[in-house]
């Protein structure tokens, strides 16, 4: 199965669940991080954490878990994804199930930095509606 690698701007890009095989093309298209946000418990053991980072690291690939949990996010959860966004060295993937919670800490992490109509919209070209939380990104931006 090919990735579905949605880009939501020119160094953030994310992808519904991927194979611990998908990291060397991953690190051929340019990305230097790459961001789990799939927790352990969602996937077999083939796809947790541990296989994910010694793949990712076999193809060089700097890797950062950040479990996001449906309905239970977290500001700590949406720090570590800006966190690891401003330390990359390049062009940063992220992957969950759908590709939605990466968009979601994404978009929250990026409030402030980037007026929240433009965050919306990249999102939205990528198809991911986040319209429902420009409340809170708004709210994110003020402080």
């Amino acid at each position: 199965m090919r990735m579905d690698i949605r880009r939501i701007s020119p160094d953030y890009a994310v992808a519904p669940q991927i194979e611990p095989s998908d990291f060397a093309a991953l690190a051929s298209e340019g990305f230097t991080t790459v961001i789990n946000n799939r927790p352990d418990d969602e996937v077999p053991p083939s796809h947790q954490s541990a296989a994910m980072r010694d793949a990712a690291e076999a193809a060089g690939l700097t890797y950062v878990e950040n479990p996001v949990v449906n309905g239970a996010m977290t500001m700590d959860m949406v720090e570590t994804q800006g966190k690891a966004l401003a330390e990359a060295e390049g062009p940063v993937f992220a992957w969950c199930r759908s590709g939605t919670r990466c968009t979601i800490v994404w978009a929250l992490s990026q409030a402030g930095k980037q007026p929240t109509d433009a965050l919306v919209k990249a999102a939205a070209d990528a198809g991911y509606d986040l319209a429902g939380l420009r409340g809170q990104i708004d709210q994110l931006a003020k402080g």
